[in-house]
Order: structure tokens, then C-alpha cells, then sequence
């Protein structure tokens, strides 16, 4: 074909005749040179392109092929043409009416749009006479003009560090007034990643769909949308079996992460310590473990025995035992590490200075509390998962109220404060910083930071920060108290904090105190924090006397 031509008369004619001849589709996929690559034969009503390799190219580029096939019946370009031509990022697809007679009837052809105010994914355009679409259009100019603007448009974008996504969340009916929040959650996460959200889809149905999670329809949708945003990742809201993660990857050619995976990712960023990062890749391995043969296709080739004799160990088995061989060695060092805390918490506890835990749903405001109070410096950002390595720093309370003395773990009346023991007034506490928490914490991650909420099983109280503008805060305190209950957490005293009480509407966080019988703070204004301090003390002098774990927490009862 010439270069210039969208399609010829002669190549119609010739696609029209087999297509006549076998009472099949024909096809042939146009190179912009000219040359035809492949000829594909169809049946009746469809054709099924070959697998043509993931498009490796810069931004606003096409794969430089074009389709051209007829259709028997003088239908319009099918839901399956349109799919190729973006999926495949065809330059164009073209279909040509075979006729009864023989001869090519209309053309009906169709390319891509870039990112438009109407959201239009693509344009088809007819040619009623075959010789029109032979001379009138320059398929040079065309395409080149047509690359140029969607080069355009991806340029005006902003460059994201970690990628651009689409955010995808699959729920039942039963959840369906949470899709709001969840997908809420989830831009929050995915900002926290350095992730660009460009665009969110929902789906509610009966049960996700067993191999691709969303109806085939809506995620030929996704794709759609995701290709037209330049977007190169799917992010769920929920986890994915390996299988489902598989099979969305290979529909959409794009890179697929769900909740654990992006959380993992998020933590694999933020860990400091050898501590955190030796427990990141230690989740990060058990969630990969059972994910290998989904991979990669030349994992399950054969290494060969021996001289040849025998199969021989797969490249799969390989990574396997490698894997569990890294974790084997990963739990021995935390192991020792676990070992090296106790023995400095032991230490800490001779000095008899009582400890208070700060625990609560991410980005409740843990740091930012932890750095007005005790000067600590910690990273404080508003994001999910700012601090991931748990800090202890001195919090000094002050003197105690003249009419009492106090001793850590018991209150005795003393009318003379002068004759009370040296150091016995409770003016001092080790304030501990620790991972927040989320919904859905994945298995692996709450297990590899087992160690890590060691700190807080030490705890002489849990003080327990909720953000008091958060409108899904009680679904947060229930989180909370689960994975309390997950880590055998629940026999310890806790204090409820809530917090952003300027960024709640006025009032709110106060009567949320009094209701829940907590304290309402700004953690970022040290003078609203006399009362916290007093309650910290009140709420350590008390005796220790812990309630039955498994027991309803304050705020349940409360409430």
C-alpha cells in the first residue's frame, strides 16, 4: 500500500473477495510503511488478533500499525474493534461493508482522541465512497499531527515520582455507602506512595468476579480510561489472589497493585531503622512467595540435571527456595534484634518511670502530638504512614497538685507533700511513638511488626489518638480495638485523645471528649495540652489493676 493512503481500492477489493469466499472476517495489519505484516482470518462475526508484544514506546506514540478487515453484514465497528484499537494503541482500525455483490460497500474507521473536556475515547468517522477515503485524507500527516497532540498533552501533565494510577474499588451491595470513604482511603494511601491518582472507578456486584474482580465490560472500561490518562498502574482496594492480579495485568497491559502490595510499598519507603527495614522485606518476601509463578512465564523453564540427565530443579523451584531461605534468615535477625529490645526495655523498666504508647488509625496526628510534647523531632507529615519506627522520648508533667503524692502504681493522701519520699511524685513518663494503624492491615505486615508492637505490650497505657474531624472516625476506633484484640493488646489501659479539634466544626471534638471521656487536643498548639498531661498523669497513678482482656474498651462502653 502507499505510505500516504489510509486504504486502497485495490486492497479492499482483495479483502472483500476472501472475505466473500470464506464467509469470514479478514483482516491485515498495515504497517506505516506500507508493508502488510499479517493477514488474519476471523469467523463470521469476529477476528481474534495474534499476540503482537507489549508497546515499549515514549509517551504520546503509537504501536505503528493499523487494522483493516471487513464485516459480512454491514454492521458498524464492533465493541472488540474499538477494544483493540485502544488496548493494542493502533494507529487506526478500519472495517469495509463486503457486499453481496462482491464489491467493498462503506468504510467506517476510527482513531484514538487524547484527554478531552467530553471524555471521549475515540472518533469514527465514515466514507460512504471508497475512492473519497483514497485520496482525501494523508495518512502521514494525519498520524503525525495525531501523535504530536497526545505528545501534547502528556507534556502539560505533572510528573508523578511513583507513576500515575487508577484507583479501582469492587464492593457488594452490602457495603456499597462505604465506596466513598474506601476510595477516600485509598487516594490518601496512594498520595502517601507519591502515586498521581488520575482517575477512580467503582463497581458494586453481587460478589467480585472470580478471575478478573470486575465485570469484563467495566474493566475493558478501566483500561480504556487508564490508557486515555497515560495512567500505568491499577491500584484495588482489596487483595487480590495471585491468579485475579494475573489476569487483570495481562487484560489491561498494565502494572497491577492491590492494598497490601501498596502499603508494603509504602513501607518499604518510609522504614529507617534495620529494624523496619528488615521487617518490610520480610512481609514484602511472604507476600511475594506465592505470587512467583505468576510472574514471569520463564520461571517454569527447566535449568537441566546433571549432563543432561534428568528435568532438573525449574527456575521457579529456584526462587522459591531462595525466598525461603531470605525469610529463614530475616526472622533469625529480628529474633536477635526482639532479644536486644527486651533487654533494653528492661533496663528502662528498673528505672521505674511509667510508659505511655501512642496508638491510634494512621495519620491521626501521633507524631505531630509526640513532637509538641517532648521536643522529639520525629517525621510528621499529613500523610499515611509518616513513621513507621517506633521513638521514645521523657515527657516531664510537672509538679503534681500540692493535696496528693504519688508513686507509679499506687496513690496515697499526704496532707504534708514535703513528707513525701524523694522522687516518689509521679512528674516524668516515656512517651513511645508507634506504627498507626489501618483497615485491613495486611497478615503479613502485622506479623513481620510483631516485634515492633512489643514496644507497646510494655506499655503501662495506651494512649489511643483519634482524628476528631475524620467523619469515619468510629470506624477507625473499631479497627483500633481489632488489632488490639489481633495482638492481645486489649488488657491494658488506654486514654482516648482527640485530636485536630481545630479542623473538626467547632465543638465537635470537645463533646466527642466528654462523651467518650478523653481529652480533646490541637497537637500542633502546646497550650491545649495542660489537660492531656494531667490525664496522663491521673490515668498512671491510677492502680494498675487492668481490665480482662477480650473486655469491652472505654469507648464501647461509653458509647
Amino acid at each position: 500500500m502507499p505510505a500516504d493512503r489510509i486504504l486502497t481500492v485495490e486492497l479492499a477489493r482483495t479483502l472483500v473477495d476472501a472475505s466473500v469466499a470464506s464467509g469470514r472476517q479478514v483482516g491485515v495489519l498495515v504497517h506505516r510503511s506500507g508493508n502488510v505484516e499479517r493477514v488474519v482470518v476471523g469467523d463470521a462475526t469476529r477476528l481474534l488478533l495474534p499476540d503482537l508484544g507489549r508497546l515499549r514506546a515514549s509517551q504520546g506514540r503509537f504501536r505503528g500499525l493499523r487494522l483493516v478487515h471487513t464485516h459480512l453484514r454491514g454492521e458498524p465497528l464492533s465493541h472488540d474493534d474499538l477494544v483493540d484499537l485502544l488496548r493494542l494503541r493502533l494507529d487506526l482500525v478500519a472495517a469495509v461493508e463486503a457486499r453481496g455483490d462482491g464489491g467493498p460497500g462503506r468504510v467506517q474507521w476510527a482513531h484514538l482522541l487524547p484527554e478531552n473536556p467530553r471524555g471521549a475515547l475515540w472518533r469514527v468517522e465514515d466514507a460512504p465512497a471508497l475512492a473519497r477515503l483514497e485520496t482525501g485524507t494523508d495518512f502521514r500527516v494525519f498520524i503525525r499531527e495525531l501523535e504530536d497532540e497526545f505528545a501534547r498533552v502528556s507534556r502539560g501533565r505533572p510528573v508523578a515520582r511513583e507513576g500515575r494510577a487508577v484507583l479501582v474499588h469492587v464492593c457488594d451491595k452490602r457495603r456499597a455507602h462505604r465506596v466513598r470513604d474506601s476510595l477516600r482511603e485509598l487516594r490518601e494511601l496512594a498520595r502517601s506512595a507519591g502515586v498521581e491518582v488520575v482517575d477512580e472507578v467503582s463497581q458494586v456486584r453481587d460478589a467480585p468476579d472470580g478471575r478478573t474482580v470486575l465485570g469484563r465490560g467495566k474493566l475493558d472500561e478501566v483500561a480504556f480510561r487508564a490508557l486515555q490518562r497515560d495512567a500505568d498502574v491499577l491500584i484495588f482496594d482489596q487483595n487480590l489472589a495471585p491468579a485475579q492480579a494475573s489476569s487483570v495485568a495481562a487484560a489491561t497491559d498494565l502494572k497491577v497493585l492491590d492494598r497490601t502490595q501498596l502499603i508494603l510499598d509504602i513501607f518499604a519507603q518510609r522504614a529507617e531503622t534495620r529494624d523496619g527495614r528488615l521487617q518490610v522485606e520480610l512481609a514484602q518476601l511472604r507476600y511475594m512467595l506465592p505470587r512467583l509463578g505468576q510472574k514471569d512465564d520463564a520461571l517454569s523453564r527447566l535449568t537441566g540435571g546433571i549432563g543432561g540427565r534428568g528435568p532438573g530443579e525449574t527456575r521457579l523451584e529456584i526462587a522459591g527456595r531462595r525466598a525461603r531461605d531470605r525469610i529463614k534468615r530475616l526472622e533469625d535477625q529480628l529474633r536477635e534484634l526482639s532479644s536486644q529490645r527486651r533487654q533494653r526495655r528492661a533496663r528502662r523498666g528498673r528505672s521505674g518511670v511509667p510508659v505511655a504508647a501512642l496508638i491510634g488509625y494512621t495519620n491521626a496526628g501521633k507524631s505531630t502530638l509526640m513532637n509538641t510534647l517532648t521536643g522529639a523531632g520525629v517525621v510528621a507529615e499529613n500523610r499515611m504512614f509518616a513513621t513507621l519506627d517506633p521513638r521514645s522520648r521523657r515527657l516531664r508533667l510537672g509538679p503534681p497538685p500540692a493535696a496528693l503524692a504519688f508513686t507509679h502504681g499506687r496513690e496515697s493522701a499526704s496532707p504534708e507533700p514535703s513528707e513525701a519520699p524523694s522522687g516518689a511524685s509521679l512528674d516524668e513518663v516515656i512517651l513511645t511513638d508507634t506504627v498507626g494503624f489501618i483497615r485491613d492491615l495486611p497478615r503479613d505486615l502485622v506479623a513481620a511488626f510483631r516485634a515492633t508492637f512489643e514496644e507497646t505490650a510494655e506499655a503501662d497505657l495506651l494512649v489511643h489518638v483519634v482524628d476528631a474531624s475524620d467523619p469515619c472516625f468510629e470506624e477507625h476506633l473499631e479497627t483500633t480495638e481489632q488489632l488490639l484484640e489481633a495482638l492481645d493488646l486489649t488488657g491494658i489501659p488506654r486514654l482516648l485523645v482527640f485530636n485536630k479539634a481545630d479542623a473538626a466544626p467547632p465543638g465537635v471534638a470537645q463533646a466527642l471528649a466528654r462523651t467518650f471521656d478523653g481529652v480533646a487536643v490541637e497537637a500542633t498548639s502546646p497550650g491545649t495540652l495542660g489537660a492531656l498531661k494531667e490525664r496522663l498523669r491521673q490515668a498512671l497513678c491510677a492502680p494498675r489493676a487492668r481490665p480482662e482482656a477480650g473486655s469491652a474498651p472505654p469507648w464501647a462502653r461509653t458509647a
